[in-house]
């Protein structure tokens, strides 16, 4: 059986790890040559790069034999066809980076996840010229978006994943744009250096101890769909409110169907308190309180939180959810990352 000599096997691994560094040398050359993008940026020739394919070097290859082979028998139907494949070689390698070129390139926006999720980054690739433009793609790391054509005055969302595994903010400080039109010949690509990040909150715990019990709020902001002793005002009718809610008189006045609308004296909430949390490491105590702010957010009911240095007011809504998940996500990253830098 034959056998590859033993200073042959890492040759591979080799032009792997050559691969590699070459690869990063020359990410960070293009990111000191073009700064940081801003969060709409158009692509211009001087930043569009493009080399041969492996298609594109057998290719050339073929047509170099061919072009030997016309001059050894002076075929001039023969010097016919390699010229014509020279000239769609070099018309393939125009087509592809102009492909690129003109293109505007916007943050379109991310949606905070929970760690251990993938951040979608929402990258807006807009077309203004005349000229329709193929098999647009994105890519990150080995990660490739959908391909997509642009017809003139067209703009396509690609969603870039990015993967997490811990809470805190999830950068994105490169990706790439990148085509193969039209014969995949060439490879034509854009580095984008933007300066923005989506949010990981902490990954909530599957089983989580009840809260502290609740605590009265007197003459706190009530929850109209909850009260029932105030009459506060009248709204549309929508579909789920009880019968005996509805103003049959003013119904009956004005052929709309309204509901009453009552505001309660009380109401209850929860303080979800850090110190409170019967766990020793700290990022036990955040995915819990991450589990009882989304279980209470769920309920309808208001919740407040507490942290050293920070505290919110109990109260309920998406923007409430938000602004205590995200204090849960940063806390504590925020001043190590000032004593790094410092």
């Amino acid at each position: 059986m034959f056998s590859i000599p033993w200073r042959y096997r890492r040759l591979p691994r080799l032009l792997q790890t050559f691969q590699g560094f070459a690869t990063r040398r020359a990410r960070r050359w293009a990111r000191k040559r073009q700064g940081t993008d801003s969060t709409t940026t158009r692509l211009t020739a001087r930043r569009v790069y493009i080399l041969p394919t492996s298609v594109g070097l057998v290719f050339a290859l073929t047509t170099f034999a061919m072009l030997l082979g016309s001059m050894n028998y002076n075929n001039n139907l023969s010097f016919v066809l390699t010229f014509f494949l020279v000239g769609l070689g070099f018309v393939s390698m125009h087509t592809c980076q102009r492909n690129l070129v003109g293109l505007q390139v916007n943050f379109a926006g991310v949606e905070p996840v929970f760690a251990g999720q993938a951040a979608q980054f929402e990258i807006a690739i807009s077309n203004d010229s005349k000229s329709p433009r193929s098999r647009i793609g994105l890519y990150l790391d080995g990660i490739t978006t959908e391909i997509h054509d642009l017809e003139p005055g067209e703009s396509r969302v690609f969603v870039v994943p990015v993967p997490t595994d811990c809470r805190g903010r999830v950068p994105l400080y490169r990706f790439g744009i990148r085509t193969l039109f039209p014969f995949e010949f060439f490879r034509s690509w854009a580095w984008i250096h933007m300066d923005i990040h989506g949010i990981a909150y902490p990954a909530p715990v599957d089983i989580a101890p009840r809260p502290p019990a609740s605590q009265m709020a007197l003459g706190h902001r009530q929850h109209d769909e909850r009260g029932e002793e105030d009459f506060a005002g009248l709204r549309r009718f929508v579909i789920g409110d009880s019968p005996r809610n509805v103003a049959w008189k003013a119904y009956a006045r004005s052929d709309q169907l309204l509901s009453k609308r009552f505001a309660g004296a009380d109401t209850s909430s929860q303080w979800f308190d850090f110190d409170d949390v019967e766990a020793a490491d700290v990022e036990d105590r955040l995915s819990i309180l991450t589990r009882w702010v989304v279980d209470a957010d769920r309920a309808s009911e208001d919740y407040g939180l507490r942290l050293p240095g920070v505290e919110f007011p109990p109260a309920h809504g998406e923007a409430h959810r938000r602004r205590c998940l995200e204090a849960l996500a940063l806390f504590g990253l925020i001043e190590e990352a000032a004593a790094n830098d410092g």
